[in-house]
């Protein structure tokens, strides 16, 4: 099987996440709105994959893993091309946050089932997990370099046009991934299920990004959701009928603190990189490309750590290299607390984001391979979904705590805050218990 096409979406899906950061004061500026306003549409969109992520996951076992991938590949191409020919804010948030973040939604599950059960053995998967996982994390370090480049010399529309071109070529390169065979089993869609993990998952997202203006209203409101999706899920257990998620998948105490561990990695990079990119604009008055080039050792760091993936994985435990990865993060935000200040120099942020990227793309394939090779195949449609959302929510979290803190606070609390996020995330891998190789 050839995982070009799965690695090019994963790329182009957190691409997309990424590179509105540094676009955010020409795109507010364009379309007549606030730094807060664009900030929105990108929580929202990775708020949308994160809510149906488990829903598109369960479509894979109904339309097929490959037929899923391209349905979303061609509503995120549309919803890419919309968001380029945006007037206001209004298309802005229905092509890029709602289309691309429903499309993505339904083209990411696929990518990491695909992987895991064409994989003749751990050792493949790893290396194919490395590439996949690789592409995802340069889509997001390069996003605001590739971002800024363009936003500067062809403007911000030009970013979204890139991706219609990369899904075209993805589109024509699709019929080359090969789906083993097998009936699929004509179960029927958890609707309730699906609605309820959705509703939940954005009231809560919602009120983080509201934090200090009654959003703890929405979190609450958000709580009680879940907890009435999960008595439905128990209720349609009992009753014999399958629920949208299976209870059992939350009782292994290894995925449980591999989810976790998914949740904080994304939330620091995201966040991280969008506390920076605005402390860049708004502090220091940089353009697109300025910020964009800023963030280039953190792209380092994450390329060189992904491009290591499969021989790293080979030498240790998913553990230790989660382990590591998560002191590498921490110290990183911490050199970037101790350096960098209004009047420092460039260089004073090098040595921090370079930790920062390396640490996480340490962490990046060896959580996903953790995680995935947890369960059989039979209940890869399940793991994936769950995993992708957790990965994602992590990302709009981030995006909505950062800006939250930001929004009344300093760009050193807003970094202090991070860290103590990756803080508990490497309590989460501590906990994690002695496991050499994931079954």
């Amino acid at each position: 099987m050839t995982v070009f096409p799965l690695a090019l979406a994963q790329f182009v899906a957190s691409y997309a996440a990424t590179t509105m950061t540094v676009a955010v004061s020409a795109i507010a500026a364009d379309l007549g709105t606030t730094v807060l306003g664009v900030q929105t549409a990108i929580t929202l969109f990775t708020l949308t994959m994160a809510s149906l992520m488990v829903p598109g996951s369960k479509l894979t076992d109904v339309l097929g893993r490959k037929r899923c991938f391209a349905i979303g590949l061609v509503v995120y191409g549309a919803g890419a091309l919309l968001a380029s020919a945006a007037p206001g804010p209004g298309l802005l948030i229905f092509g890029y946050s709602l289309l691309e973040g429903i499309g993505s939604a339904l083209l990411i599950p696929p990518i990491y089932i695909l992987v895991t059960v064409t994989s003749p053995d751990t050792g493949t998967r790893a290396r194919r997990f490395g590439v996949v996982s690789g592409a995802g994390a340069l889509g997001a370090a390069a996003g605001p370099l590739i971002g800024g480049l363009i936003t500067t010399w062809a403007g911000w529309r030009a970013s979204f046009l890139l991706q219609v071109l990369l899904v075209a070529v993805i589109l024509v390169a699709t019929p080359r991934i090969t789906e083993p065979a097998g009936e699929r089993e004509r179960k029927p869609f958890d609707v309730a299920g699906a609605l309820l993990s959705a509703a939940g998952l954005f009231f809560v997202v919602s009120g983080i990004l509201r934090a200090g203006s009654g959003g703890w209203v929405l979190i609450v409101a958000g709580a009680g959701v879940l907890v009435a999706f999960f008595k439905h899920v128990r209720a349609r257990e009992r009753a014999g009928r399958e629920p949208l998620v299976p209870s059992a998948l939350f009782r292994d105490r290894v995925t449980n603190l591999g989810l976790l561990t998914q949740h904080v990695q994304w939330l620091v990079l995201q966040g991280a990189f969008f506390v920076i990119a605005v402390y860049l604009q708004q502090v220091r008055g940089y353009d697109a490309i300025e910020t964009g080039l800023m963030l280039t050792p953190a792209t380092a760091g994450i390329l060189g750590a992904s491009a290591a993936a499969g021989r790293l994985a080979r030498r240790h435990s998913p553990r230790r290299l989660i382990r590591g990865g998560f002191a590498l993060t921490i110290a990183g935000l911490a050199l970037l607390l101790l350096l960098v200040r209004a009047d420092s120099g460039v260089a004073s942020a090098v040595p921090g984001l370079f930790l920062l990227g390396a640490g996480v793309g340490i962490m990046l394939t060896a959580s996903v391979n953790l995680v995935q090779s947890r369960s059989p195949d039979s209940a890869q449609g399940d793991v994936s979904g769950v995993s992708r959302s957790v990965s994602n929510l992590g990302s709009s979290v981030g995006t909505a705590l950062a800006g939250a803190v930001l929004a009344g606070a300093t760009f050193a609390l807003a970094l202090t805050t991070l860290a103590g996020a990756a803080a508990a995330g490497l309590i989460a891998a501590l906990l994690l218990p002695r496991q050499e190789r994931p079954r």
